[in-house]
């Protein structure tokens, strides 16, 4: 069975993506995000994490925008929940922790674009150090079920500060492949600089 691979991380050969720059290395999702576009395969993605006004508005309000703004911004009257929503839970294909200290769960949401009746599950490749788990980790789409929600939780075994580190979630169907860049850095100890 051909899978359908609607970007690639490697040149059409197989290579590895070399990022722009000096010293010259091998390209990470911060370079290619989701990969280099495969046009043939795009239009038959299988599942997309669509975005629409309300997840834009709950961004605005998780990074402190006042409801005025808000409004003013789109055009018509809103109001932030008084619970602060997480930067995190934007519904992007992309996952980056920059700063994983404790366990976090982060919410996302696919709909299926493919196959009415469609089973998709779950598989993870998790950064170096990093814990990932999906719940539910089976997809069951049908003629009444076209979106399904998803938890992803994080933690890390690192005991000191990191870098990024890279993986992905990827949901299959057997056929399709979707893929999301997973980048987390672990930041147990803060640093504070008194400002000279």
């Amino acid at each position: 069975m051909q899978n359908f691979v609607t970007a690639w991380k490697t040149d059409p050969f197989g290579e590895p993506i070399f990022a722009e720059g000096s010293p010259q290395k091998v390209a990470n999702p911060f370079d290619y995000g989701g990969g280099l576009v495969n046009p043939n395969k795009a239009s038959d993605p299988g599942l997309i994490y669509d975005v629409g006004t309300e997840d834009y508005i709950k961004y605005l309000c998780a990074v402190g925008y006042n409801t005025s703004a808000i409004s003013q911004l789109v055009g018509q009257t809103t109001a932030c929940s008084m619970v602060k929503p997480s930067v995190l839970d934007v519904n992007l294909p992309s996952i980056t922790i920059p700063n994983l200290r404790e366990n976090i769960t982060l919410n996302r949401s696919v709909t299926n674009v493919g196959p009415v009746n469609s089973v998709y599950k779950a598989n993870i490749d998790p950064p170096p150090g990093i814990s990932v788990a999906v719940r539910p980790d089976t997809l069951v789409f049908n003629s009444t079920i076209k979106t399904i929600s998803f938890t992803v939780a994080v933690s890390t075994t690192h005991q000191v500060n990191t870098g990024y580190y890279f993986g992905s979630l990827t949901w299959t169907d057997g056929e399709h492949l979707v893929t999301s860049p997973i980048s987390v850095r672990t930041q147990i100890i803060q640093y504070y600089t008194d400002g000279n």
